[in-house]
C-alpha cells in the first residue's frame, strides 16, 4: 500500500479545482497559532474564505440583477436635448436668417443682407423626445434572464459541492498518513525497544554480540524513514493549511478518524431515486432550456412586427434680444416658438423571413446546437448509470475487503505477539521477529487503506447524485 501515492492523488485533484485560496486578511487566526479542526469545521473555514467562490458569487449577483431588472427592457427611451448653435455666414438656411426673416414679417425690423451684429449669428433650439418600442419577443428576452439567473444558481452550487469534496479529500488523505505515521512510530519503539533488550541480553551473555548489532543497525536504520515521513506530513499540513485559506504558518492538527459509515443500497434504487437530483444533469437541462428561450424569440422576432410610439417635442427661440438673451423671455410665447409630433408606427422586417436570411441562418445554428445538447444530456445521463454503478461497486468490494482485513489484522497480532515472546525467549530470530511485525504493519495499513478508499467512493457517489446517503445506512 503506497500512501504517499494516495495523499498526492489527493493534493492534485484540489489543485485542478482550484479548491481554495489564501484569505489571510480576514481571518482571526494569528500566525504559529495552534489550530485543532474536524472535517465538517476545515470544510466550514475553506468556504468562507475562498476566493474562488467569492468570484462566483459575483457572478451570481450579476445574474441575480439581470433577472431582477430585466423588465427595463420596457421602459420608454426618453432624451432631452438643448443646442446654441452659431452661424458663419449670411444664408437663407442660417437660423439666424430664419429668425431675421421672422422677425422682418412681425416689422421687427428692417431686412439686411448681413448680420448686425455677433449675436444674430447665434440660434437656440431645445428638444425633448420620448420613444418605446414593444415586441413580443421581449417577453421572451425576460424569461431568458431569469432562466440564465436559475442556470447561475446550480452552477454556484456545483463550485461549492466540489470545494467540499476536495477538501474532505484531503482531510481523510491527511488522516491517513497520520495513521501511517503512526504506525511507522510504533515499529521504530518496538526497534528501540529490541535493543535495550538486545543489550540486556547481551550483557547476561544469552545472545553473541551479532545480534545485538543487528538489533542496533535495525533501529538506526528506521530512524531516518519516520523523521522524513514525520517531515512529509508537517509539509502536507501547512499545504492544506494554505489551501483551505489559513494564515500560513498555523500549526494546524486534525480531529478524526477514517471510520466509515456503511451503506447497503444498489445501483438501479440509487438512480431512480436521486438520479435528477444530479447537479451536472440539471445545468445542462437549463442550456436546454435556454437556447429554446433564444430559439422562440427568433421566431417571434421574425414572424410578428415590432410597435413602436414616438414623441417629439421641439422649441426654438426667435427673439430680437438675440440668443444670449433667450432666458430672459421664458414664458413669453411671442420669443419662443415650438413644433411637436406623435407617432404610432408597426414595422415588420419581411427580410427575416427568407430562408437565407440572418434570423434563420441563426435560428438553424440554434436547432443544431439544441440538438447537440440534448446528446449531451442523453449521454450524462447513461454516464451517471455508468458511475453509479462503478461507485456501488466500488463500495461493495471496499467494505468486503474491510472484513477481510479486520481477519488478517487479528491473525497478524498474534502471529507477530507469538514471535515476540518466542523472540524473547531466544527460541526464534530477530529477522523472523522482523518479517511478523512487517506482516502486522502491511496488515493495518491495508485496512485504513480500504477504509479511505471505502470514505472516498460514498463522498464521489454523494457528488455524482447531489444526495446525503446517510439514510441508506445500515439499521
Amino acid at each position: 500500500m503506497n500512501v504517499n501515492k494516495k495523499v498526492f492523488a489527493a493534493w492534485m485533484l484540489a489543485f485542478a479545482a482550484t479548491a481554495v485560496s489564501v484569505s489571510a486578511e480576514d481571518s482571526e487566526i494569528k500566525v504559529e497559532q495552534s489550530v485543532t479542526l474536524t472535517v465538517d469545521q476545515a470544510v466550514e473555514y475553506a468556504l468562507k474564505n475562498s476566493r474562488t467562490l467569492k468570484s462566483a458569487d459575483i457572478d451570481l449577483e450579476i445574474k441575480e440583477r439581470a433577472a431582477k431588472y430585466g423588465w427595463n427592457i420596457f421602459l420608454p427611451n426618453v432624451q432631452v436635448t438643448g443646442t446654441m448653435s452659431r452661424a458663419t455666414e449670411y444664408s437663407p438656411s442660417s437660423a439666424a436668417t430664419s429668425q431675421m426673416m421672422s422677425m422682418i414679417t412681425r416689422g421687427a425690423y428692417p431686412a439686411k443682407t448681413d448680420f448686425a451684429d455677433e449675436e444674430d449669428r447665434w440660434s437656440v433650439v431645445g428638444g425633448v423626445s420620448v420613444g418605446w418600442t414593444f415586441s413580443l419577443a421581449n417577453i421572451k428576452q425576460l424569461q431568458l434572464s431569469k432562466a440564465k439567473y436559475e442556470s447561475g444558481k446550480i452552477s454556484a452550487e456545483q463550485s461549492t459541492n466540489e470545494q467540499l469534496l476536495s477538501i474532505k479529500k484531503l482531510f481523510y488523505a491527511l488522516l491517513l498518513q497520520q495513521e501511517s505515521l503512526k504506525i511507522e512510530k510504533e515499529t521504530l519503539e518496538n526497534s528501540r525497544q529490541r535493543v535495550v533488550q538486545a543489550q540486556a541480553n547481551y550483557r547476561n551473555g544469552t545472545i553473541p554480540e551479532l545480534s545485538l548489532l543487528q538489533a542496533q543497525v535495525n533501529y538506526e536504520n528506521k530512524k531516518p524513514d519516520v523523521e522524513s515521513a514525520e517531515q512529509n506530513l508537517n509539509n502536507q499540513l501547512d499545504t492544506f493549511v494554505f489551501l483551505i485559506g489559513m494564515p500560513v504558518g498555523t500549526k494546524l492538527s486534525l480531529s478524526g478518524e477514517i471510520n466509515p459509515k456503511y451503506i447497503d443500497v444498489s445501483a438501479e434504487k440509487l438512480i431512480e431515486r436521486y438520479g435528477s437530483n444530479s447537479l451536472e444533469i440539471q445545468s445542462l437541462q437549463k442550456n436546454v432550456d435556454t437556447l429554446k428561450m433564444n430559439l422562440g424569440a427568433i421566431d417571434l422576432a421574425t414572424w410578428t412586427p415590432a410597435l413602436s410610439v414616438n414623441y417629439a417635442w421641439q422649441p426654438a427661440y426667435i427673439g430680437e434680444e438675440g440668443a444670449f438673451h433667450f432666458f430672459k423671455d421664458v414664458g413669453k410665447d411671442e420669443k419662443w416658438y415650438d413644433s411637436g409630433a406623435l407617432s404610432f408606427t408597426l414595422a415588420w422586417n419581411f427580410t427575416n423571413i427568407l430562408p437565407w436570411s440572418s434570423n434563420k441562418q441563426q435560428a438553424r445554428d440554434i436547432k443544431q446546437n439544441l440538438a447537440k445538447l440534448e446528446i449531451s444530456l442523453e449521454t450524462l445521463k447513461e454516464n451517471q448509470k455508468i458511475a453509479v454503478r462503478k461507485a456501488v461497486d466500488t463500495l461493495n468490494q471496499a467494505r468486503a475487503q474491510i472484513e477481510n482485513m479486520n481477519r488478517s489484522v487479528q491473525l497478524a497480532q498474534r502471529a507477530y505477539d507469538m514471535t515476540y515472546r518466542a523472540y524473547r525467549n531466544g527460541t526464534t530470530e530477530l529477522l523472523d521477529l522482523r518479517d511478523a511485525e512487517e506482516s502486522l504493519n502491511k496488515a493495518k495499513l491495508g485496512l485504513v487503506n480500504q477504509k479511505f478508499n471505502y470514505m472516498t467512493a460514498l463522498l464521489d457517489l454523494e457528488n455524482t447524485l447531489n444526495a446525503d446517503l446517510s439514510s441508506e445506512g445500515d439499521k
